[in-house]
């Protein structure tokens, strides 16, 4: 007689069924048409990410399934939300860019879709076999977008640089799962603590720890593990920048403090250091290494080094308002970025085509005055500057740091942010003072309402703070 086999609950992970499961219909019908579908798959892979936010709201939190590897608590499903909303604006700025920079693959929203279920993977995942899982799925699908303008040797090259990279901290981070598992004898997070509780951290968990923090800071770009990240902004067409920066940080700021929090919550005093150190050498180089940058989507890559370091100053507190400081930073930051990159991809002259050199916003606010205006008021809000919404973001973690007695941080913090207004300072003088250059080409409409909303949440956050204050606070708290 056969064993009896249970089938693990599916309904925690109806979101991602849903979106996988739209990915492999998009393929198909991609590849069954011909080359002018490119733009209705773009529209239906934007409906399935709606359709997976309303999944993520009506599941119910708390759900566990696959013996505790997948979680869905409050923490899960607010940065769903955010990598979601993410992903889906990051494929809607794509169609007017498709449409004149010859970019209209229908791969471009499959990869973006695949990537958003590895994210999410990753977001709940509770067990390191999952995080292992999670990470794999969503880097593949963007090394595949990275490189997706085959045309492009910057493309093709970006592409590369990132996966072997990739590769080599996915075989770190194996190294220190297998490490943690061998002298735990858990791989699920609740397990991995309560061992480190009852048995101490020895030696081998340390050096365990050592390479899972390293592999996942080279997912997030913290210095020493940042050496990617110019070169594949810079090289990656201007979509995939956008993409880049928004959604797969917020995911794995959240796997990092799932993580730390969760498997190893017993070795803070270990990891706390680790953290304060990667989030010092973020913040000096993000400020620094930005100066002298001429491209401006290496100058984003530089920002948003430093904008990782300032939100691991929140996870280094350890405490649950050093969470609740990591989710409203990200929620900010997302907002903030995909506003910076909708003004990048406006870019876009007549007879040059995209442009990407700082001087080429020279006189903008002549050329385009609302334009300018609205990046105007992202790049301070980027730089923090009262009363801005940037300034609440660090002013949150700032706090954080303060209260637990991490003051030090929070200075050089300050410091470094002080030097980071610098370059978007310059970038601000060149927009204003200079003389103008040649017009830019319409926006597009799609980029324009990005713009819009972005810039009306830096000046206007005062009206929606109270629920996302409250949803940040909800989900920091299911961690504890």
């Amino acid at each position: 007689m056969m064993n009896h086999i249970d089938l693990p609950a599916l309904a925690p992970l109806l979101p991602e069924i849903i979106l996988a499961v739209s990915a492999i219909v998009l393929l198909m019908a991609g590849a069954f048409s011909d080359d002018e579908s490119s733009p209705t798959i773009n529209v239906m892979a934007i409906v399935a990410m709606l359709v997976a936010i309303i999944a993520v709201a009506l599941t119910s939190a708390g759900s566990v399934t696959f013996n505790g590897a997948f979680i869905v608590d409050g923490f899960a499903q607010y940065l769903k939300i955010l990598t979601l909303i993410g992903g889906g604006v990051c494929i809607a700025m794509t169609i007017g860019y498709a449409r004149h920079q010859s970019f209209a693959r229908f791969e471009y929203p499959v990869l973006i879709l695949l990537s958003t279920v590895g994210m999410m993977l990753m977001i709940s995942a509770n067990d390191m076999i999952g995080v292992y899982l999670g990470l794999e799925l969503q880097s593949l699908a963007i090394y595949c977008a990275v490189s997706i303008n085959r045309d492009s040797t910057r493309s093709t090259e970006a592409g590369l640089k990132y996966f072997v990279l990739g590769a080599l901290s996915s075989g770190m981070l194996l190294y220190g799962i297998s490490l943690v598992y061998g002298f735990t004898g858990a791989t699920v997070f609740p397990d991995i603590a309560r061992v480190l509780g009852e048995d101490g951290v020895s030696l081998g968990v340390v050096f365990g720890l050592v390479f899972i923090i390293a592999g996942l800071a080279f997912k997030v770009s913290a210095v020493p593990f940042h050496m990617w990240t110019p070169d594949v902004y810079e090289g990656a067409p201007s979509p995939v920048t956008a993409f880049l920066a928004a959604a797969p940080k917020v995911a794995a700021m959240a796997l990092f403090t799932r993580v730390v929090m969760g498997a190893f919550g017993p070795a803070f005093v270990e990891w706390q250091q680790i953290l304060i150190l990667i989030s010092v050498m973020s913040m000096l180089l993000g400020a620094f290494a930005a100066i002298g940058q001429t491209n401006i989507k290496r100058l984003m890559a530089y920002s948003s080094i430093g904008h990782i370091g300032y939100a691991l100053i929140g996870l280094a507190s350890g405490s649950e308002e050093g969470v609740v400081g990591v989710v409203v930073y990200m929620t900010i930051y997302l907002i903030t970025t995909l506003g910076a990159f909708a003004c990048i991809l406006g870019m876009r002259r007549a007879d040059e085509g995209m442009v990407e050199d700082i001087t080429d916003l020279a006189g903008l606010v002549r050329t385009k005055p609302w334009m300018a205006a609205a990046f105007t008021l992202l790049l301070f809000s980027l730089a923090g500057i009262p009363p801005l919404v940037g300034f609440f973001a660090k002013f949150y973690v700032f706090l954080a740091a303060v209260k637990a007695g991490l003051v030090p941080l929070a200075i050089i913090g300050v410091l470094a942010s002080a030097v980071s207004a610098f370059y978007y300072l310059r970038v601000i003088k060149i927009m204003m003072f200079d003389d103008p250059r040649d017009h830019f080409e319409p926006m597009a409409g799609e980029l324009r309402a990005v713009l819009a909303v972005s810039g009306a949440f830096s000046l206007l956050f005062f009206l929606v703070w109270t629920p996302i204050l409250s949803a940040a606070t909800a989900a920091a708290q299911s961690l504890f």
